[in-house]
């Protein structure tokens, strides 16, 4: 079965990028004091290690494809910390040589999060479905993975979510108002 161009480019490039992300959640994994954050990153790791087997199996031989992810954390808007206290001081570190759990935690965000544009993009100029689906499969798992990160940095107050005044927030949202269904053309 032939690849389009863009596939086998984009294939190419989610592949590179995988391995390159599995070996730096493997560097931090080795780095990281928290055990929390150990036990994230090396469930991150098998997760990746998964996706990156079964889209190279794909492309070696076309075999089954897995079904879409929708497996979605259960989380309530009140398990999350909104709005800034004390946020802390930030600037780049020319010289280090091992990183805090902090910065760890950022980084695998950071990556997660480009993954999963980077998927996304990727499946959109993908023709084989199969292709295509395994990129979607990608996208979402580094999103739900993301998602696992910033929840973590939340509650240690690392990543804290800046908030609107309520009025403005309700303001700005309440302008926009329901439409009904069109009625058909004759």
């Amino acid at each position: 079965m032939p690849y389009g161009a863009h596939e086998a480019m984009e294939a190419h490039e989610i592949l590179g990028d995988t391995i390159n992300m599995i070996d730096h959640f493997a560097m931090y994994a080795a780095q990281c004091e928290d055990p929390q954050l150990v036990q994230i990153l090396n469930r991150h790791i098998g997760q990746a290690i998964q996706h990156y087997n079964n889209l190279v199996e794909y492309t070696h031989d076309y075999a089954q494809v897995p079904a879409a992810i929708h497996n979605r954390q259960q989380v309530q808007p009140g398990q999350i910390n909104y709005g800034l206290s004390n946020p802390q001081q930030k600037t780049p570190q020319l010289k280090m040589s091992t990183m805090s759990n902090q910065q760890i935690a950022h980084a695998v965000l950071s990556a997660h999060k480009n993954s999963a544009k980077n998927h996304m993009s990727a499946a959109l100029e993908c023709a084989d479905p199969n292709v295509r689906q395994l990129m979607v499969n990608g996208a979402v798992a580094c999103e739900q993975a993301a998602y696992e990160v910033f929840r973590y940095m939340n509650e240690k107050g690392w990543y804290q979510v800046p908030t609107l005044d309520n009025h403005t927030a309700k303001t700005m949202l309440h302008s926009y108002q329901p439409v009904g269904q069109p009625q058909p053309q004759m």
